[in-house]
């Protein structure tokens, strides 16, 4: 029996291209926790746990990722067998309460060592690849609209987007619409046109903002208000045509239902990291499909290793009826595969080989690693 050997953690800080502008935050780095598992028939996994903005946008930071997997995660997973993926994952929720993040780093590189093992991709593992690529969409996050428009501009001429999120929530509700009025102008009918609100507006300003939104072309509106009430988001789902979609009120199957229940979406955001993993976030899936309600592969603007297992489980699905964002690694200055995710023709691609089909770059990992000879601050909000 193959059994785990060794769990080893560590952060990388990696610079993003621009300030990537959030309601709670501006990103100007992206700090991701690396996982390697190392077996005892020599092989070996890797995973990823990546969050947003420090403590800004949830619960976890990288510092709580690590301190979960090596102090509380790894002692309880040496020994075992590592083939064993379902009994670690039950084990890990049975000793660790939430820290969803941590728990998906080690899963993710739990599935890789398996299925380099038995020589398959982990969509296998999940029952199949259906498609090799989907569509990908662009965040917009500057905070200016020229800018913006001339990002977005240039993305729709190279064919590598022409769907667009905004991060809005910032400003006043009613610059925030205007805001998103001249980028669609601009843009007119070559690209699709969504925002992203990360629950900063009350349920009152979001009353306004989804009709002005609607009025001038966005198609989908991401968590306007507070994760927590269920009820607002009911009521702003029943009352305008515009999509509307959850995402931080998404924690894994449970909340799944209990969104599915209050009718509390039009759209799913499903997120590995945020459900758990990629069985949990398996399982988001497939309450949303149950309920009728529209899937879309989301990000923690993580790095090309964990993008890799998110599209192992996203090619799985046969309709993602709002595409994808997996474009994380293009928003840092520098890439730690050897083999990176490719983007082309307003698309993404599936990984190619065993495992999540990511192999690291060893030089940038020890470049980007915080434990290091080089060191980098976040930005965590400005």
């Amino acid at each position: 029996m193959t059994k785990i050997d060794h769990i080893e953690t560590m952060i990388l800080d990696i610079p993003t291209i621009r300030g990537h502008v959030l309601s709670m935050a501006t990103m100007r780095l992206q700090s991701a926790v690396l996982v390697r598992i190392k077996f005892s028939d020599g092989s070996e996994g890797i995973g990823e746990g990546t969050t947003i903005g420090g403590l800004t946008y949830g619960p976890e930071s990288p510092e709580s990722i690590q301190s979960a997997i090596d102090t509380y995660i790894t002692p309880s997973l040496i020994g075992r067998s590592a083939d064993d993926v379902n009994g670690a994952l039950q084990l890990m929720d049975k000793l660790v309460r939430g820290n969803r993040i941590a728990k998906t780093a080690v899963e993710i590189a739990l599935w890789d060592g398996l299925g380099k093992r038995l020589g398959m991709p982990v969509s296998q593992l999940f029952g199949g690849a259906v498609v090799t690529k989907m569509p990908v969409a662009w965040t917009l996050a500057s905070g200016n609209s020229e800018t913006d428009i001339a990002e977005a501009l240039e993305m729709v001429e190279t064919r590598r987007h022409n769907i667009f999120k905004l991060k809005i929530g910032k400003r006043d509700v009613r610059d925030d619409v205007a805001h998103v009025a001249r980028i669609k102008e601009a843009l007119g009918d070559t690209a699709s046109i969504r925002v992203d609100i990360n629950q900063a507006w009350s349920l009152e300003e979001a009353r306004w903002g989804l009709k002005g939104l609607q009025d001038v072309g966005c198609e989908l509106v991401e968590q306007p208000i507070e994760a927590r009430y269920l009820d607002g988001m009911a009521e702003l789902t029943s009352s305008y045509e515009i999509a509307v979609m959850a995402d931080e009120a998404l924690n894994g199957p449970q909340d799944a239902l209990t969104v599915a229940a209050h009718h509390a979406a039009d759209v799913f955001a499903v997120k590995i990291a945020q459900s758990g993993g990629l069985k949990r976030a398996s399982e988001v899936i497939a309450i949303g499909q149950a309920a009728g309600i529209g899937l879309y592969a989301g990000t923690m603007l993580e790095t090309g290793l964990s993008t890799a297992a998110a599209l192992q489980l996203f090619s799985t699905v046969e309709k993602l009826h709002w595409g994808t964002e997996l474009f994380g690694p293009l928003l840092l200055t520098d890439e730690i595969l050897a083999n990176p995710i490719v983007y082309n023709d307003f698309c993404v691609e599936v990984p190619q080989g065993p495992g999540i089909g990511a192999t690291l770059d060893t030089d940038k990992i020890e470049f980007y690693r915080r434990d290091g000879a080089r060191s980098l601050n976040a930005a965590a909000g400005e």
